[in-house]
């Protein structure tokens, strides 16, 4: 997990292709946008790349870094996250906030009972939440963060609220 000076704001999914080009895939709400926001960091906050020039693909979009890369090099790449730093984006809204700062907020439901914490956001067509810690629960688990699942995203007192189907998240045993 990244501190909150950083955005993750993308994924290398490998190499493409067999001069040193990058598949990236893009988290940002205009995926294009991503090149924007050249030099990419890691998670330390440390300088990875910065794009030479990019171009859209199937599924995606590719890109040269200004210090090459082999093949095998971009392959060994597959799975690094890219970040930048959070002062690159506009001031938010109030009632805004960027996925990276739902990490770590507790999740309770609509009676304010304890239901764990976001451990993650997956985006796989739809984002996930990846919930960890709750009571009588072995095991982390995922809620869709709709509107109607995730009703309220209260940042300012470090909590959403949920609103789940009965039996959607049937308590286990934990193990001793």
């Amino acid at each position: 997990m990244s501190d909150n000076n950083q955005v993750l704001i993308g994924v290398i999914q490998g190499a493409f292709g067999v001069r040193g080009e990058l598949r990236v895939k893009s988290f940002t709400a205009d995926p294009e946008a991503i090149f924007e926001y050249s030099p990419f960091l890691n998670e330390k906050g440390d300088i990875l790349f910065e794009v030479k020039s990019w171009r859209a693909i199937k599924e995606g979009f590719s890109f040269f870094p200004k210090k090459s890369v082999t093949r095998e090099e971009a392959m060994a790449l597959r799975n690094v996250k890219l970040y930048v730093p959070r002062d690159k984006f506009p001031e938010l809204e109030e009632d805004e906030y960027y996925q990276v700062d739902l990490i770590g907020l507790k999740l309770e439901d609509l009676d304010g009972n304890y239901m764990g914490r976001i451990k993650a956001i997956i985006t796989t067509g739809e984002d996930l939440l990846e919930v960890e810690d709750t009571p009588n629960v072995k095991k982390s688990w995922f809620v869709p963060f709709t509107r109607a699942n995730v009703p309220i995203v209260d940042i300012k007192n470090k909590k959403l609220v949920c609103d789940l189907p009965d039996g959607f998240l049937e308590p286990e045993e934990k193990e001793q």
